[in-house]
């Protein structure tokens, strides 16, 4: 039995900015504490991002993208809003992105909202209660009986927590019709800091939504031909790794901790980790058709590249998720997999069995693998 995804819905805040833009607009509110604006520009640049959407952004009379959530730091001790702020913009802004995402997945599986008995929501990025759970059984008149769980602060693999959770709802009632929310809005906890590893936080961060609509492959509703499910999944944590990678809340957002030691852990553990992960469904490295890694960076994508021995283009899409949009957290991997699924529906010279292979990594330093076929 596994899960089978009926539909995906992706959104973005509608104003993006330039990653070299993001980088002037980060020196201007940073003030004394920052780089030199040379030295910005290039860490920016190294991200190999293009340009990011966040909450924040408006677009004035003449054309111009700006904000005024954040202001220029006044003094060394001003971090900028606090948390409390943060969270209130939060609450403003996430039901509107989750509910264009839940309309789109909808659309795409054909599913009317009636129809859903399970709501799992995911976020890291913002605490409310009621939450968006509420605000979406709201927006489509969901039954008060939904079943929901609130996946939280689980980092950038929450996403693959949630289809874990989705998957189990899956198989204990085929008659379950689940949908997942994942809303990040990373932009509104940037950090007023000198700190190079919040800089680099600073740098690749962006705001996303994602809905996934998914049912049991045993329901009695016969599914296209064509359809992905979630066959398997494993969760790893890496030993001696709790300090490489973190995120707490501090009184002015939420601040990252990121070590430049962690594409090498995970590079070292993952040939081993994903070789069994595929042991048991009689399936080799090369065997895998498609492979959806979640852009922490492009330093982590190059790593898993060279360790698992993948050809030169086989993160192409994880490449352009991120170059396009950034690190949306746990939304992230589900804009990859959205691009890849649509490949799969066009391309030929693939059987409907062949497999996609996804992975995130995140805190703990905690490595998930998920096997779609």
């Amino acid at each position: 039995m596994s899960l089978a995804i009926l539909g995906i819905g992706t959104v973005t805040p509608q104003q993006k900015i330039q990653q070299h833009h993001a980088a002037l607009l980060a020196g201007s509110l940073i003030g004394s504490k920052a780089p030199a604006e040379r030295t910005m520009q290039a860490m920016y640049r190294q991200t190999r991002i293009q340009q990011r959407s966040s909450v924040v952004l408006e677009e004035s009379p003449d054309g111009v993208i700006t904000q005024n959530f954040f202001q220029p730091a006044k003094t060394p001790e001003d971090l900028g809003p606090t948390t409390a702020q943060r969270m209130q913009r939060y609450g403003s802004e996430a039901t509107a992105l989750s509910t264009a995402a839940v309309e789109k997945a909808l659309g795409q599986a054909n599913v009317k909202s009636e129809a859903i008995t399970h709501l799992i929501t995911c976020s890291c990025t913002g605490f409310q209660a009621p939450g968006i759970d509420v605000a979406l059984m709201k927006n489509f008149d969901l039954s008060d009986r939904v079943s929901r769980t609130h996946i939280g602060f689980m980092g950038c693999h929450g996403g693959f927590n949630a289809l874990r959770v989705a998957k189990a709802y899956a198989e204990a009632d085929p008659h379950a019709v689940v949908l997942i929310v994942c809303i990040e809005l990373c932009s509104l906890h940037f950090q007023y800091t000198e700190d190079p590893e919040q800089i680099v936080a600073n740098s690749i961060f962006a705001d996303g939504a994602a809905a996934i609509v998914g049912r049991s492959s045993d329901a009695p509703e016969a599914l296209p031909s064509d359809t992905w499910c979630l066959v398997d999944q494993a969760s790893v944590l890496l030993p001696d790794s709790t300090d490489h990678m973190g995120w707490s809340i501090g009184d002015n957002g939420f601040e990252m901790s990121l070590s430049p030691e962690v594409p090498a852990r995970i590079a070292q553990a993952l040939p081993s980790l994903t070789d069994s992960f595929l042991q048991p469904h009689h399936i080799v490295r090369n065997a895998v058709s498609h492979w959806a890694v979640h852009p922490g960076g492009p330093r982590i994508l190059t790593m898993v590249e060279a360790a698992l021995e993948l050809s030169s283009d086989s993160l192409n899409t994880s490449r352009d998720i991120l170059s396009q949009y950034g690190n949306m957290s746990s939304a992230t991997i589900f804009f990859i997999l959205e691009q890849l699924f649509g490949v799969k529906k066009t391309d030929a010279t693939h059987s409907n069995k062949s497999p996609c292979v996804a992975m995130a990594f995140g805190p703990g330093l905690t490595t998930e693998l998920a096997l779609f076929e």
